[in-house]
């Protein structure tokens, strides 16, 4: 039997207006190439790093809502290691004494509770990127450029224990971080723009053998969803080589997109390679128990409070509550739906499936949605009263959304008033029926299925107009007699 042992560290891009250490603009990611830098970024001589204090700030945030210990004095220390796109030679981190540690995070999966500890959460500064002409591989690419924007852009990286024991246990707990830390308005939580960069850290335990395997290392990934194949990936690939009595090498892989694969990189650093030693351009951080109990006054309702709360107060599903609490705008705006219609269920159902449908689509926010509550109202009134079906209220969502229109003034203009009079639903399924009297005959000697044509050929005569509950009594008494 195999046990899979996984440890995250995952680097969290702060929402800061400024770097870490300089004045310059931390929002990168769609500025030109090296406009956002200064001599105190890219390392120049005799320049000094003066700390961000909005850093520490969302730093204390993200370490209480991680429910860590707070240390009221950390330091900062040089890693040092040589890459085209760190112009220092060095990032400034904090290595021997990190702001925080010893926290949890808890979480669900398959309905049990699962708690994953936070070893450790500290500050560092981002370093650049890399471009490779020709190829995403630097052994295949033509030539490479460096845009040096993000060096200093302030980090955290929160180091978890090795508690997480499955792919799937990995992405859960990385999604409640990223809603986590979202809440807070800290990092915006965008895997794809490289805001959240997640390592894992997996090995696998032979139970019966008493083995273990060495720990691989997967960098680059880029989404929730390959967190969780990249891991998958490795876990199979641990298991083939224990199974054939392979070595595993201890090495640092990357996760290919296109192949759906793990490659290696490179053997796995240790950490005396990074020759860390305290940085002498900065004092250490002294925080006061009055500023930590300040900011913990500030923090909004976490995510997964607000998951028990929503179940607790809507009586709506675990699921739902979890989808919703991941977005606080969505969130709110389910409430303000739920209490202003007094069907939590039905608004949960529709702000999951058809609204979230349309952001996503769209590529938009909440807030830059033409729909508000009164759309709601209107639309759940209208399918109460039997004037539209949900097959019509579906259609007239997207339409809802493209032109910001009222459901009801949208069912005036375009004429798709619910049909639910019984004589004329009656007349088009005689017509039906004697069109296919084996149809009939098939339904007379139990073939009960058949009774979906005639009430397809009504909604189709009708052009899905046709109230649903009254063509399946119309039908079900006109074959019965």
């Amino acid at each position: 039997m195999y046990r899979t042992v996984i440890g995250l560290e995952i680097h969290a891009q702060l929402s800061t207006k400024t770097k870490a250490f300089c004045s310059c603009s931390a929002d990168v990611f769609e500025l030109e190439a090296n406009t956002a830098i200064c001599p105190v970024c890219t390392g120049q001589p005799g320049a000094l790093p003066v700390l961000n204090e909005s850093v520490v700030e969302y730093a204390v945030k993200a370490a209480l809502a991680l429910n860590c210990k707070i240390n009221l004095k950390s330091t900062f220390d040089r890693k040092n290691y040589f890459y085209p796109d760190l112009p220092k030679g060095y990032q400034i981190t904090q290595y021997f004494t990190p702001i925080a540690e010893n926290g949890f995070l808890k979480f669900k999966v398959d309905g049990e509770e699962k708690k994953v500890r936070i070893r450790r959460i500290h500050i560092e500064e981002d370093a650049g990127k890399m471009i490779h002409q020709g190829s995403d591989s630097i052994s295949e690419a033509t030539g490479s450029l460096v845009n040096l924007n993000r060096c200093g852009v302030p980090l955290i990286e929160i180091v978890t224990e090795p508690d997480i024991s499955s792919p799937k246990e990995a992405r859960i707990f990385m999604e409640l971080l990223r809603d986590t830390l979202r809440a807070l308005d800290v990092c915006s939580g965008d895997m794809e723009k490289g805001a959240l960069r997640c390592d894992a850290n997996i090995s696998i335990v032979d139970e019966e053998a008493k083995k273990a395997s060495n720990r691989v290392e997967v960098k680059n990934i880029n989404s929730f969803k390959f967190v969780e194949k990249a891991l998958e990936f490795e876990r199979e690939r641990i298991i083939k080589a224990l199974e054939s009595g392979s070595n595993v090498e201890k090495e640092t892989r990357t996760w290919n997109f296109a192949k759906r694969e793990t490659s290696s990189m490179r053997s796995k650093e240790e950490e005396n390679d990074y020759r860390y030693f305290p940085e002498p351009d900065l004092p250490p951080l002294r925080l006061t128990r009055k500023y930590i109990e300040m900011i913990e006054r500030s923090l909004p309702e976490l995510p997964q409070e607000k998951i028990e709360r929503l179940v607790r107060e809507y009586g709506i599903p675990e699921y739902d509550a979890t989808v919703l609490a991941s977005d606080g705008e969505v969130a709110r705006f389910f409430e303000d739906v739920a209490k202003r219609t007094g069907n939590p269920k039905e608004a949960s159902n529709w702000i999951m499936t058809e609204l979230l449908r349309e952001i996503n689509q769209r590529g938009i926010s909440l807030r830059d949605m033409p729909i508000k509550v009164e759309h709601f109202v209107r639309l759940f009134e209208l399918l109460k009263q039997e004037t539209i079906s949900v097959k019509i209220a579906k259609e007239l969502f997207p339409i809802m959304v493209e032109t910001g229109k009222f459901p009801d003034q949208l069912v005036k203009e375009r004429g798709m008033e619910q049909i639910s009079d019984k004589n004329l639903i009656e007349e088009i399924v005689l017509k039906a029926m004697k069109a296919n009297p084996k149809a009939v005959q098939q339904y007379k000697e139990g073939k009960k299925g058949v009774m979906g044509y005639f009430i397809g050929a009504v909604m189709k005569e009708t052009k899905g107009k046709a109230n649903p509950a009254v063509v399946n009594e119309v039908v079900r008494r006109l074959l019965e007699t």
